[in-house]
């Protein structure tokens, strides 16, 4: 055997060489693969993606300002008097403890009336809502969270003076939790 016919041989399947691409042997048999995408077409698509990549966190912040807003009827809400303690980095959104205390007296005349945790990402906008009066001694809740994905946690307290407070931070979850719709 001559040696351009054995490497010819060594480097042949059937009858087309191993470095032919898989494309160009399927276009060549007669095989179809799909519409044939233009670069211009590929670039669209691209942009088309990126764009609503962009969207998607935009509309759920609307989603998180209207639940907000429609919690306290449109009232003015101030950044301050509320801490929201909660880790800034969750292993599993399935169980994420969460406190929230309000600097307040907690005096007939001035305390806390209600705290509300709303969030970005998860299915209902609103987490949790608690109750609270002048007898409850001290402004501070605890519970336990679960969350979509990373996203941003806003506690909001309403006080007795009707003046609302919040604080927002940034959660960000490594292992999603509740991930299914809500119709």
């Amino acid at each position: 055997m001559k040696p351009d016919t054995f490497t010819q041989a060594l480097f042949t399947v059937g009858a087309e060489p191993l470095g032919a691409r898989p494309l160009d042997r399927l276009r060549a048999k007669g095989g179809a693969i799909g519409p044939e995408l233009s670069r211009r077409q590929m670039l669209g698509a691209g942009a088309a993606l990126s764009s609503w990549l962009l969207m998607r966190p935009a509309h759920a912040s609307r989603q998180l300002e209207e639940a907000m807003h429609a919690w306290t009827a449109g009232a003015h809400v101030q950044t301050g008097r509320v801490t929201l303690d909660v880790a800034p980095l969750v292993d599993n959104g399935n169980t994420v403890p969460m406190t929230v205390r309000v600097d307040s007296p907690m005096t007939a005349a001035n305390h806390v009336v209600a705290i509300a945790v709303f969030n970005e990402r998860n299915p209902q906008p609103d987490v949790a809502r608690f109750l609270l009066g002048p007898r409850a001694g001290r402004a501070q809740v605890s519970t336990r969270l679960r969350l979509a994905t990373t996203q941003k946690l806003t506690a909001v307290a309403r006080m007795s003076d009707g003046s609302h407070w919040q604080h927002t931070v940034e959660v960000i979850v490594t292992l999603a939790a509740c991930l299914e719709e809500i119709q």
